[in-house]
């Protein structure tokens, strides 16, 4: 199974298309992200403390429940 990490580089995009686009171009460029988890805890207390770049959590959970349905159920 694909990481969170994995799944959401697929949303880069050098001119960003939308909140879910700026997040995975700035976790691009934070390289303590955990990069190998599909942990949700792991990754949102992750966030919660270092992930300054993302303008509410709400963008990281929009994407959780992307990569749920597109990921994880498959």
């Amino acid at each position: 199974m694909k990481s969170f990490y994995h799944y959401l580089m697929k949303h880069r995009h050098p001119k960003p298309k939308d909140k879910i686009s700026e997040f995975a171009n700035q976790a691009y460029e934070d390289h303590t992200f955990p990069k190998y988890s599909s942990d949700y805890h792991e990754l949102s207390s992750y966030l919660e403390v270092s992930g300054d770049y993302l303008s509410s959590m709400s963008v990281f959970d929009d994407a959780w429940e992307h990569y749920i349905v597109e990921v994880k159920n498959k």
